[in-house]
């Protein structure tokens, strides 16, 4: 297969300045476009490597010191710990796209230059927008996932919790915040509990609420006489039952 050499240097360029923007985002290490692409170019020296004849150690040795300095371009030096951080991501982003280019190129039978040239040029930034989307999405998720422990009428209940920033229930009587149960997953009884009129899209309604003895939030935060609502209701996020309430975790 022939090789453009200018050809390749421009995918070079390419690719590093989309993994290094991917990187800034994935981290929130927001710089200038132009340091980004100062350092692609960088990158892009990386195509004479082709032409050298030496050992595969020297290579990777070479490779990682261009990927360093690209970084060094990218997000200066703040500390060892932010450096190393830098360098774990960028690989673990080029691994992830190098993956699903193989992936691609097997499954069409790719070889041709030009067309592994446009192959790259246009999956590229539409693979790392995707990983940039859903990595976004997961941490959004799981960040917002709690282990609580409902204690109520000498009982223990076990949930899996998100914290809705949309919940802005309160009881009408002391103000306390509410939060939000299954019914299928505790067993209650309504006569030592409270009515809560709220609104809802449909108009005005009334939700049922108890009173917990405390809530124990990942083992870490305790909070006495929490209410909280009963809705037969699935909550439309996976293997959630419970919706937290953020005044409980300070806002």
């Amino acid at each position: 297969m022939k090789v453009y050499v200018d050809l390749l240097f421009i995918l070079n360029v390419w690719i590093d300045f989309l993994l290094l923007l991917t990187v800034s985002y994935v981290l929130k290490k927001f710089t200038s476009i132009r340091r980004i692409l100062c350092a692609s170019f960088v990158g892009g020296i990386s195509t004479i490597f082709l032409f050298l004849n030496v050992s595969s150690t020297i290579l990777a040795l070479l490779k990682v010191l261009i990927c360093s300095l690209m970084l060094l371009i990218s997000f200066s030096f703040n500390s060892l710990k932010s450096f190393i951080e830098n360098i774990i991501y960028f690989y673990l982003v080029s691994i992830i796209l190098a993956g699903v280019i193989y992936l691609v190129r097997n499954n069409y039978n790719i070889n041709n230059f030009f067309n592994n040239f446009l192959l790259l040029i246009v999956t590229t930034p539409i693979i790392l927008y995707v990983y940039y989307r859903k990595t976004k999405k997961l941490n959004n998720h799981y960040n917002n996932l709690y282990n609580v422990e409902l204690y109520y009428l000498g009982n223990i209940y076990k949930f899996t919790a998100f914290l809705d920033t949309g919940n802005r229930l309160y009881d009408q009587y002391k103000r306390r915040p509410i939060i939000l149960v299954n019914t299928d997953k505790i067993s209650f009884d309504y006569s030592k509990g409270i009515l809560v009129p709220f609104k809802t899209a449909d108009g005005k309604t009334v939700l049922r609420c108890l009173i917990a003895d405390k809530i124990v939030i990942d083992n870490k935060v305790t909070k006495q006489n929490v209410v909280f609502g009963l809705v037969s209701e699935k909550f439309n996020i996976e293997e959630v039952n419970m919706l937290l309430h953020s005044d409980l975790l300070g806002g």
